[in-house]
């Protein structure tokens, strides 16, 4: 039976002797007979490299990651990680905007960024013969971003066209405005992207500070997948960065991941309302839950499926298929090194708010009180199953997954593992965990065209 792997951050912890690079051995992670296989080395200055070669695969994602996120801005850099996924693409040393554009656009390739909570990635898809390119490309960006005044100033106006839009949506002020209470008073109930007013406050030397101490060679991971070989990526990694200027001491070793102690956090319970003038009123039910690391996420999996994850679950049967109370209804759940939230969704007529919200705790209590039985659990298995394997039909699935292993479990599992892990999930861990999200403190948010919830009679 398959088994997760343990990844050590020294750089010699694991491995045997230094490679001609300066760094660890790879260590052989994963590999099937005939199929993928998975190496991770520890370069110089603490830079690691996962990959998984896919044999036949005639193209591969790369995607270099920095274990910052907006909830590790400190006062006055609230927007700065948000900030420098923006301009990390306006131009380095070497680079304009254009010609970091073009180098990807006269390949038929794809790049982009994506900012969390507590990772940043810069990532791209081309060809198999155009990684050399992709990789000296993103690898400039990391070290070599001048963060130009007036394309910041530029930048500046982009962001907050970004922030409207998103603020035009209610489903998404809803989700922004539940975590904000769930997680009230941690910086990771912030809002990703920084408040419009942090955004107009930011200045260029808090968004070069927050760029110094951060985008450094034992903070950088590096994943890929796809159609290539291990040591050709470490090779042009190295060569990538130390052309850059970076300074790569042997030896050193990676920064510790975050802590998985628990914080402490106290919900603000209650039903909030925030008014928006729109024809539907989007609420969401939740409390805090588990945290990224906790053993039971698997359960969590197996519940949301069973709970809100389709158009089979008890959410969309009941609030939509017997009541017609809704169009859209799902539950959700998020979790990160030390905190995490649960959550049920629903978007409906206002008139209906009140019964909508009280059928979500009910069908919550129901889980809680009564269990699933054996053919539900069934169905969250095979439907689960069913996902994870064909996301891994796309190199840049493999990849975050890889990102996700290095930076915030320390382990790897192969799809083996994690199913089997899906199938040891049994009905009374997901009862016991119902039970536990039933019993704590609720968070209700309604965004919609009310000023109180006594405007929907609660």
């Amino acid at each position: 039976m398959s088994r997760g792997i343990h990844l050590p951050l020294s750089a010699t912890e694991g491995h045997t002797d230094a490679t001609d690079l300066g760094g660890s051995d790879p260590t052989l992670i994963h590999g099937d007979p005939g199929g993928s296989v998975v190496r991770r080395s520890v370069l110089p200055g603490g830079v690691r490299v996962l990959t998984e070669a896919m044999p036949g695969q005639r193209s591969a994602t790369i995607g270099f990651w920095v274990g910052v996120g907006s909830r590790d801005e400190a006062e006055g850099q609230h927007g700065s990680t948000h900030f420098l996924e923006h301009l990390l693409f306006k131009g380095t040393r070497r680079r304009t905007a254009l010609d970091i554009a073009s180098a990807f656009d006269e390949v038929g390739g794809e790049s982009n960024a994506a900012t969390a909570k507590e990772n940043t990635c810069y990532y791209a898809r081309v060809l198999d013969s155009d990684l050399p390119m992709a990789i000296d490309v993103i690898a400039d960006m990391i070290t070599s971003a001048v963060l130009d005044h007036s394309e910041l100033e530029q930048e500046r106006d982009v962001i907050l066209e970004e922030l409207a839009m998103d603020n035009d949506d209610p489903s998404d002020v809803c989700h922004e405005k539940f975590v904000e209470a769930v997680l009230a008073g941690h910086p990771l109930g912030r809002p990703i992207g920084g408040t419009p007013e942090a955004i107009m406050a930011v200045p260029r030397t808090a968004v070069w500070d927050h760029y110094q101490r951060y985008y450094r060679p034992d903070e950088l991971v590096v994943t890929a997948a796809g159609g290539l070989e291990h040591d050709d990526v470490c090779r042009l990694v190295m060569e990538a960065l130390e052309g850059a200027g970076w300074a790569l001491k042997p030896g050193a070793a990676p920064v510790q991941r975050r802590s998985a102690e628990r914080a402490e956090i106290t919900s603000v319970a209650g039903i909030h309302v925030h008014r928006r003038p729109v024809e539907q009123a989007n609420i969401i039910m939740g409390c805090q839950s588990l945290v990224a690391t906790d053993e039971r996420r698997f359960v969590m999996s197996v519940l949301n499926a069973v709970l809100g994850g389709g158009m089979s679950s008890r959410l969309f049967q009941e609030v939509r298929e017997k009541r017609g109370l809704v169009y859209a209804t799902y539950s959700f759940a998020g979790s990160y090194a030390d905190a995490g939230y649960f959550g049920m969704y629903a978007g409906c007529s206002p008139a209906k708010t009140k019964q909508v919200i009280e059928l979500l705790g009910a069908e919550l209590d129901k889980l809680a009180s009564d269990g699933i039985s054996t053919e539900e659990l069934r169905k969250a298995v095979g439907q689960l199953s069913g996902g994870i394997v064909l996301a891994l039909e796309d190199s840049g699935s493999r990849m975050s997954r890889l990102g996700r292993a290095e930076l915030v479990s320390g382990e790897f599992l192969d799809a083996d593992e994690t199913l089997a892990r899906i199938r040891a999930v049994t009905p009374e861990e997901v009862q016991a965990l119902a039970a536990e999200l039933a019993a704590a403190p609720r968070t209700v948010t309604v965004v919609g065209p009310f000023d109180s919830p006594a405007d929907f009679g609660l």
